[in-house]
């Protein structure tokens, strides 16, 4: 049943990036790079990058709207091993830690406003694999991440439409809250536009006179960034379920990245023209830290924590509710292939939603909340999930040869130009020493 139109399908989109990133990553971006106008730069040029993705992606969205999203469209393009090799990994690291490292981000959040236990000691310490696998530290946050995973599972469990629902009701309340601290961030907060301009003590960092230097610097910083913009392929895992997908999932790419990319750049000046900068890298090197608490405590008191703290409880449940609805279908579309494990391709009686598919995805995304950390987890699965990304635009060429005369609604801009910028970018990214 096709439930998406095109305001719902722009939603989602926005709710499955909006989540962790936009409340954190300030703060270890501004520690690699020590400029507020840097910072600024990586996360415009993370934007752009991403929207040339989008455009790129939109057109081979138009075309192939199975469900499943990249698995479909590498099925499609590459054949079915590769499309293998994409939902294997999707699964093992890139949707799942993705789940995982949002919802440890709601469980942070709750931290602030209660404490969560922790065991203390030798427990903190202890850890498997060369210290990859750190079960037990910081477990009243990993147990809290957990308890969202199993709630929003069983919510999307009962239906695709009450999950929509959901991310329905918390973007609206995410994106005009996220303008109200714009507005009151520059108008009451006391900040200076000094901060924005100046630079940290320590500048320029030692990386930038060190291996691959500035350039290096710049991409680990966005690294960060990019992972704040993580989520845009999701709309295109339900192309069953949006109406008129040639034309509707196009044009709500387009539409949700604009957004996004504004709402990322008017948030995160307005974090820098509040605190200085050399603050900004202390907070970066405090654990359980998150910068917009920070921020807004600065200018609001606890009353203005109190509301950031409950706008990141309400973001991070919408963004890891928008994930589990729609990566759950990329492993339904490999059953069905006979190319994934289990009964993935059951779809149950009465609420008519891929359940079993559901149900194993959250039991994999809890155990990797227990692995590590949350910035452990997003270098993870942004780095993984590149050379996918890559593979898609480069699809676009191989498409336009195999199916010259398939009917395409839209057709990315520049073309050549915008998918051969995005795959050489993620190459030269991919390759750089420092990721």
């Amino acid at each position: 049943m096709r439930e998406f139109g095109l305001g719902a399908a722009v939603i989602l989109f926005v709710s499955s990036i909006i989540g962790s990133g936009v409340y954190k990553k300030v703060a270890p971006m501004s520690l690699e790079l020590q400029s507020p106008s840097l910072v600024l730069l990586a996360w415009l040029l993370a934007g752009i990058i991403t929207l040339l993705g989008v455009l790129t992606t939109a057109e081979i969205s138009g075309v192939i709207t199975d469900s499943g999203g990249p698995y479909a469209y590498f099925r499609r393009i590459y054949g079915k091993m590769f499309a293998f090799y994409y939902g294997w990994t999707s699964f093992s690291v890139i949707q799942s830690a993705s789940i995982a490292s949002i919802s440890y981000v709601f469980a942070q959040s709750v931290n602030t406003l209660v404490d969560l236990p922790r065991l203390g000691g030798d427990w903190e310490t202890f850890s498997l694999l060369g210290g990859l696998f750190t079960p037990f530290s910081n477990i009243g946050v990993k147990l809290v991440a957990v308890a969202l995973i199993a709630v929003l599972a069983t919510i999307n469990y009962r239906g695709a439409k009450e999950g929509g629902w959901v991310s329905k009701v918390i973007t609206v309340l995410v994106v005009a809250s996220l303008f109200l601290i714009v507005i009151l961030g520059l108008a009451f907060s006391g900040g200076n536009l000094s901060n924005v301009q100046g630079v940290a003590s320590t500048y320029p960092p030692a990386s930038f006179s060190a291996g691959t230097g500035f350039i290096g610097t710049m991409f680990v910083a966005m690294l960060s960034a990019f992972w704040a913009y993580e989520g845009w392929l999701n709309l295109g895992f339900i192309g069953d379920e949006v109406k008129n997908p040639q034309r509707t999932i196009p044009l709500a790419l387009t539409i949700g990245i604009f957004i996004i990319i504004s709402i990322y750049l008017l948030v995160n000046f307005t974090y820098l023209y509040i605190i200085p900068i050399d603050e900004m890298i202390a907070i970066a090197q405090k654990e359980n830290t998150i910068a917009a608490v920070e921020v807004i405590g600065r200018f609001l008191g606890q009353s203005g924590v109190l509301f950031i703290s409950l706008l990141i409880i309400i973001t991070t449940i919408g963004c890891t509710n928008a994930t589990i609805l729609t990566a759950a279908r990329v492993y339904y579309a490999m059953a069905k292939d006979g190319l994934f494990t289990g009964r993935a391709n059951y779809i149950h009686p009465k609420f008519n939603t891929p359940s079993t598919s559901l149900v194993m995805q959250a039991i994999w995304s809890s155990t990797l909340v227990f692995s590590g950390s949350f910035d452990q987890l997003t270098d993870m699965l942004i780095f993984a999930s590149f050379i996918f990304y890559g593979s898609i635009a480069f699809g676009v060429f191989v498409l336009r040869r195999k199916e010259p005369n398939v009917h395409r609604p839209y057709r990315v801009i520049l073309y050549p130009v915008v998918p051969a910028i995005f795959v050489l970018f993620l190459c030269l990214f991919g390759s750089n020493d420092l990721l």
